[in-house]
């Protein structure tokens, strides 16, 4: 009888051993299924793009199931075409004007967030050709990245002092050695530009360089940007994307120090920079109207210059994509629909 027990026991003990064994093959089988997924995030080295280093940096995407896979560019208008064309997921830090520039050729591109207003688009030119006063610069042959915010900046300056782009040469540089180098050898008069490559010229020009502020006390916004294909069939990714970076600016308003120090790292920064450039951001997550208006002044300059064909102002709320931040942090979308 003990015996008859004895086995019964063995048997029922080896069937819950089995129960329990398939139930955690399937339980991590479910796991990997629920795995966290990868993205490619393209991103142009400027600070605008604060919140997502802090993010990385603190594992928030981890957290919330992302991968991240990054992908360099040389500016901003550079990473927003590779999002378009499907070379990365998402990108980060893109100023408002290439998505202008997008929404006149009806892109389907939209921003999902805002993640910093800066002010930090300079002019810095050569003494030696001349140049001492703004009304110098008529004639002279400044450089900047065509298709980016520092041409509409640039352009807006000249606007202000009595002038216009056609009142100068303007040479279109791509690259961040070329922002720094051609100015700095001669090539071209003048080069305008964001920080840090603005300080870098400055540098290399000496006693011989002049610099203004180009901005106007407009701000510099920068845009988190995907497409419509990738928000249709990711909304639930697009929205952890958002949650991190929303997490990332709690940090930041707790750990201010720590979260300088962490961008001041990833974007290879010195200190004196930071000290300077930290101070002319306003880093929040947000979609607000001044937004649609800067678009809208942008819009405006692009007609009146000639840079499109259009002749009416879009509508840029079909441009922002509200859903992911509404639902993660609600309050912040001041957009009026």
């Amino acid at each position: 009888m003990n015996n008859t027990n004895t086995a019964a026991m063995v048997v029922i003990a080896i069937a819950v051993i089995a129960g329990l064994g398939g139930w955690l093959f399937l339980d991590s089988q479910k796991n990997t299924d629920n795995s966290a997924e990868s993205i490619t995030v393209g991103y142009s080295p400027f600070e605008s793009t604060a919140l997502f280093w802090i993010a990385e940096d603190r594992q928030f995407f981890g957290k919330n199931g992302i991968n991240i896979t990054l992908r360099k560019y040389d500016s901003g208008a550079a990473a927003l075409e590779g999002t378009v064309n499907g070379e990365a997921d998402i990108a980060i830090g893109i100023s408002e004007f290439p998505l202008v520039r997008k929404a006149f050729e009806n892109t389907r591109a939209r921003a999902i967030g805002n993640i910093d207003k800066g002010d930090f688009i300079y002019l810095v030119g050569r003494r030696d050709r001349g140049i001492v006063n703004v009304s110098d610069l008529k004639g002279k042959r400044i450089g900047t990245t065509i298709g980016t915010v520092a041409e509409f900046h640039l352009g807006r300056f000249l606007m202000l002092h009595g002038m216009t782009l056609r009142d100068v040469i303007l040479v279109d540089v791509k690259t961040p050695e070329g922002w720094i180098e051609d100015v700095a050898k001669g090539d071209i008069d003048a080069i305008a530009t964001a920080q840090p490559y603005a300080n870098a010229a400055r540098d290399r020009l000496g006693d011989n360089a002049v610099v203004w502020s180009i901005q106007s006390r407009q701000p510099l916004f920068g845009l988190v940007i995907s497409n419509d294909e990738w928000l249709t069939t990711h909304p639930e990714t697009a929205e952890n994307f958002i949650r991190s970076l929303a997490q990332a600016e709690e940090y930041v308003h707790a750990h201010p120090l720590e979260s300088r120090a962490i961008v001041q790292k990833w974007l290879g920064l010195d200190a004196g920079y930071m000290d300077t450039v930290w101070q002319q951001n306003q880093v929040s997550l947000t979609l607000d109207q001044s937004l649609v208006l800067a678009m809208e002044d942008e819009a405006r300059w692009m007609i009146r210059n000639n840079l499109t064909d259009a002749t009416e102002v879009p509508d840029f709320r079909n441009y922002l994509y509200t859903d992911g931040l509404d639902k993660v942090k609600p309050g912040s979308v001041k957009i009026i629909r």
